[in-house]
């Protein structure tokens, strides 16, 4: 098999105590605070800030984007923008699936210049500002005091956005979700009578502000108003060690990478595969674990129909101190490819520091940038074996010649799902894989085509419940910061189910009251916003 490298394959799938420091504060006077400068389209930068985002279906032109460095600023932009009856939106990485910040934005508040990553000592916590990539926060937590949050393998990605969906990666499994260490968080948000102010809120049971700061594990970006800053600390840690106050994440990672020709694979051999696949996942997803720091995500890649059909792999990575991680890695292997003909090692099992490891594995904005639609699920079981076969058709078929096309499963569970439910605003707590679906293309005149086609996949692989995966024994709905417009049009989602059950589930009611009470004129809104209760 021609040699398809770990990354070439990544870069196929396209982060003070109880009371409220500012919950009380007036904001400053307009006048006072110089608000940042506005970049409209006769500034030479305009298109530059344009083009600042992953998905290129979306072209963003604002009447004048906003880079503020100081909260202050902000204050004075949303001020500014609610008083002149503009619609302001917010962005921080650019990665939205959907066009959630373009989409009649008329002020674009982009944060990408807030990026410090430090220490906070008046909180004891670790202080995030929403610009910074989630590589800054890696390099920044661990090289300065040996410590992480177990975000995602997307290094571009700001943390803004990943944390208020909740946030996973590769250490997920071992640590849980990164909004199961978010201590505080600082937000601009708008009153009724439409003054912006500045809000810390923190978990602490006696704030008064507490829903806020639960709003913000896992209720998307978007909705209540536009996020400054996070603090992260473990939950129940104490003192006032940075070391100690946040994950230590394994000295090495002990990696390898296995492939199959698509030349090789029958629509047999892809049964046993996806099937061992996921019943490995079904065995060995508790919490304790021998593999509980195990990350395999497998990248499964449409079937080419030119004279090279190609080739897909998964990526299996552990803990690299582990006594018996080179045995633990091989028994994973041996089990998830037993019985599958052809499979090939691309790169067989070495180590690397934890570091460099989450280095070679990241995707940069330019592996992530291109025209794509992405759908999602979470997997509580194995796929059915129908699911598996609908999946071998469209990854195989002929009938539509699309550029690429991706099936990712990726490892999930573990200390994810040791929090209830509805302790934070993220409810999925008893999956043990996602699933996500993606097609990209280069020519503008196929979109509809490549939409067309991943729609009826996607359908195709819920058929049982109406076309969406509605929570069930096998599904458990879809993660908010994977998200897609078509589960709220019903011509795709003929469940029944409405569009947040799939996302929030029974959180939604207390997220609209989050809403309702943070967001009463619905300033912050999108094709898929919480809509406040009345």
């Amino acid at each position: 098999m021609s040699g398809p490298t770990r990354r070439g394959f990544l870069a196929g799938t396209a982060a003070l105590g109880g009371a409220a420091l500012l919950g009380n504060a007036e904001a400053p006077s307009p006048k006072s605070v110089p608000g940042p400068v506005a970049i409209t389209p006769n500034d030479a930068r305009y298109e530059d800030l344009v083009l600042r985002r992953t998905s290129e279906r979306f072209f963003p032109r604002p009447d004048s984007f906003r880079l503020p460095t100081t909260t202050e600023q902000v204050v004075r932009t949303v001020n500014d923008a609610t008083r002149a009856g503009k619609r302001v939106t917010v962005r921080s990485g650019g990665h939205c699936y959907e066009n959630f910040v373009g989409d009649g934005a008329e002020v674009i508040i982009d944060l990408s210049a807030m990026r410090e990553v430090t220490f906070d000592r008046r909180r004891d916590a670790f202080m995030i500002e929403p610009g910074a990539t989630l590589w800054e926060v890696f390099e920044r937590l661990y090289l300065g005091w040996g410590v992480t949050i177990p975000g995602g393998q997307c290094g571009g990605v700001a943390a803004g956005g990943h944390v208020q969906g909740g946030g996973y990666g590769p250490l997920s499994r071992r640590f849980g979700s990164v909004v199961d260490y978010l201590h505080a968080v600082e937000v601009v948000v708008v009153d009724r009578s439409g003054r912006a102010r500045v809000v810390v809120a923190t978990r602490e049971r006696g704030d008064e502000n507490r829903d806020l700061w639960w709003a913000h594990t896992g209720g998307g970006g978007g909705n209540f108003g536009v996020v400054i800053r996070y603090w992260m600390r473990t939950a129940g840690a104490t003192g006032n060690d940075p070391t100690s106050l946040l994950p230590k994440p394994p000295a090495s990672t002990l990696s390898a990478t296995v492939g199959w020709s698509w030349r090789d694979v029958t629509e047999q051999s892809f049964y046993r595969l996806l099937r061992n696949y996921g019943e490995w996942h079904e065995r060995n997803s508790g919490v304790d674990s021998p593999y509980a720091s195990l990350f395999s995500p497998m990248l499964i890649t449409r079937r080419d129909t030119g004279a090279d059909p190609g080739a897909f792999a998964m990526v299996p990575a552990l803990d690299g101190t582990l006594p018996n991680a080179d045995q633990l890695l091989r028994d994973h292997i041996a089990e998830v490819t037993d019985g599958v003909p052809g499979t090939i090692t691309i790169e067989p099992p070495h180590r690397l520091p934890w570091l460099a490891g989450v280095r070679a594995g990241s995707l940069s904005q330019a592996d992530e940038s291109g025209m794509f639609k992405a759908k999602a699920a979470y997997l509580r079981k194995r796929f059915t074996d129908e699911q598996i076969k609908t999946a071998y058709t469209y990854l195989t078929s002929t009938d539509h010649d699309n550029e690429r096309a991706l099936l990712l499963l990726v490892s999930y569970g573990g200390k994810v799902n040791t929090v209830a439910s509805d302790a934070t605003a993220l409810p999925q707590r008893d999956s043990i894989m996602k699933a996500i679906y993606t097609v990209t293309w280069t020519d503008p005149n196929s979109e509809q085509a490549n939409l067309d086609w991943i729609r009826r996949w996607y359908r195709a692989m819920y058929q049982d419940t109406g076309g969406v995966p509605v929570p069930n024994d096998v599904n458990d709905g879809s993660y908010i910061n994977y998200p897609d417009v078509d589960i709220t049009d019903p011509k795709w989602n003929k469940s029944g189910v409405p569009w947040h059950a799939l996302y929030y589930k029974e959180n939604y009611r207390k997220l609209q009251q989050v809403k309702a009470r943070w967001d009463p004129r619905d300033v912050f809104h999108h094709a898929m916003s919480i809509k406040p209760s009345r």
